[in-house]
């Protein structure tokens, strides 16, 4: 695992306030009052130095954030259940994502997750954009999620999501696109670039382990995401653990601890795009 970057905090720099002197030509004339000495020279304090903000450390970025599903999708399964060309294959618009024992929904989650985030990255100066603006209606569809990424040009997309496996696996992982002869290509090395980078501020920020049951890690490549394959900006998929499992369960039915998964993948995004 490589160690994250300090962290990335804005610095104000300090600038000298500038005094006003008398312009040449501008001496009294003769039989006038002579022009007021500046303040300063007059007994009266000097002006003090005048803070300058440095510019925030994601000004000028702009971020995609896909929070996967929908909490509306379980009332049309006509339309998500829609197939749609995702390059490689056909495949259902959307799902409906699973949930924890207790029925707190990985749409619910991923929602929470992206609005924590999106907060965080606006702070640090950040344009940031969200591929749905509830978590009460339907879709949108995986390619139409791909879409709002490229038309915002974004420097980076994430998507947000939680994994529903056997009770005995947990911990996270990534996934990343493969070359598949379509518009990802051109940017898979950036999208493995930002994977990686997701990977080690997740862990480091979170303490949740590596995924104990799929990929190597915490890394899996798949060619069969359309919100992937369709992508033309660098863009990954975070599983932030296994909602079956009562350990990591607990953890994403925690408000602070979802605080702590937003803020350990807005630093990701900002390592990647600072890199």
């Amino acid at each position: 695992m490589r160690a994250l970057p300090a962290s990335v905090l804005t610095l104000c720099a300090l600038t000298a306030a500038a005094c006003g002197g008398v312009a040449e030509g501008d001496a009294a004339a003769p039989g006038r009052a002579p022009l007021q000495a500046p303040a300063a020279q007059a007994g009266k304090p000097a002006a003090k130095p005048v803070a300058k903000l440095a510019a925030k450390p994601l000004q000028g970025k702009v971020i995609v954030i896909d929070p996967g599903h929908n909490g509306g999708n379980y009332r049309a399964p006509k339309q998500i259940n829609q197939l749609v060309d995702v390059l490689t294959k056909k495949k259902p618009c959307d799902t409906t994502g699973t949930d924890t024992v207790s029925h707190y929904t990985e749409a619910a989650f991923s929602w929470d997750v992206s609005n924590r985030m999106k907060k965080i990255l606006q702070d640090r100066g950040a344009t940031v954009k969200l591929t749905r603006s509830d978590n009460d209606s339907v879709g949108p569809c995986i390619t139409e999620r791909a879409a709002i990424g490229n038309r915002a040009k974004a420097d980076a997309a994430l998507s947000v999501h939680a994994d529903g496996a056997a009770p005995k696996d947990h911990g996270f992982h990534v996934i990343m696109p493969k070359r598949i002869n379509g518009p990802v290509d051109a940017v898979v090395g950036k999208s493995r670039t930002l994977g990686l980078a997701v990977r080690d501020a997740f862990i480091q920020g979170t303490g949740i382990p590596y995924s104990t049951y799929i990929g190597k890690n915490a890394l899996n490549f798949r060619d069969d995401l359309g919100g992937l394959n369709l992508s033309t900006v660098p863009k990954v998929f975070v599983e932030c653990g296994n909602m079956k499992n009562p350990g990591d369960a607990a953890k994403f039915q925690d408000p602070r601890f979802r605080q702590k998964i937003a803020m350990a993948l807005a630093n990701g995004l900002q390592h990647y795009l600072k890199a």
